[in-house]
């Protein structure tokens, strides 16, 4: 399959590797300077780029009709227009804050777990993410998405950095040296803590997850996300 890669830091050279070790062929390598020039005979475009870049890498590729997946986060304001854009074009969109598999199974435990204990208001929720320096958006798409979980099984009703209100959920966001990506869902009360947490190890996992999207969204048309990729939607209970 013949992929374009749109933002090629240090994501897109993990992914290229990983890739090309499943037998793809990577036919554009697009950093701020270079063109889209080749962008056409893509199968599939992944985008792991800037805020600031996100939204004209993926409107290019689906202007031309190619299926994209785009990891890239902090751009959301305007992710209903790609999705329109998408519809428009007759293509494939796929949008993830991270592609990790245990980021995902994490998703599917917290989603159960902040609406098991959302019933209890003695419990206080709290979450923490920390990442490497050069990430530039804070809080972490990841931990937007885990907040916005929260939010919907519980009294909380929006997420802050600086929470003002009992019903400010609040989330730490902390920026060190050298981590790929570390998340903490914790809930509080007088007596006890009960904890969630991901911690990656390195970059590969998320890298490996995005190409694994790709090799879904080829030849698909719609919107999709990482619940359809690994199957998450299925009932695992008998």
């Amino acid at each position: 399959m013949k992929i374009a890669l749109l933002g090629y830091g240090k994501m897109g050279k993990i992914i290229e590797v990983i890739a090309q070790n499943r037998g793809h062929e990577i036919i554009l390598r697009k950093n701020s300077s270079a063109s889209f020039s080749g962008l056409e005979a893509a199968a599939v475009a992944i985008e792991f780029s800037t805020p600031e870049t996100a939204v004209s890498n993926i409107s290019a590729a689906l202007e031309l009709g190619i299926p994209v997946v785009s990891g890239t986060t902090g751009w959301l304001a305007d992710y209903h227009k790609m999705e329109a854009l998408c519809k428009e074009k007759d293509t494939a969109f796929l949008y993830g804050s991270n592609f990790s598999l245990g980021v995902n199974l994490l998703f599917e435990i917290n989603q159960f777990a902040s609406k098991l204990i959302g019933r209890f208001p003695e419990y206080k929720i709290e979450l923490e993410e920390i990442h490497h320096t050069q990430k530039l958006d804070a809080p972490s798409g990841t931990a937007i998405s885990l907040a916005n979980q929260v939010i919907s099984n519980s009294r909380y009703d929006k997420w802050s950095l600086e929470p003002t209100q009992e019903t400010d959920l609040k989330i730490n966001a902390i920026r060190e040296d050298a981590v790929p990506g570390t998340h903490y869902v914790t809930f509080s009360s007088n007596i006890d803590q009960l904890q969630i947490s991901h911690i990656a190890f390195n970059r590969e996992g998320f890298a490996h997850g995005a190409v694994l999207a790709a090799e879904f969204l080829h030849d698909k048309k719609g919107i999709y996300t990482m619940k359809d990729v690994l199957r998450l939607n299925e009932n695992i209970f008998p």
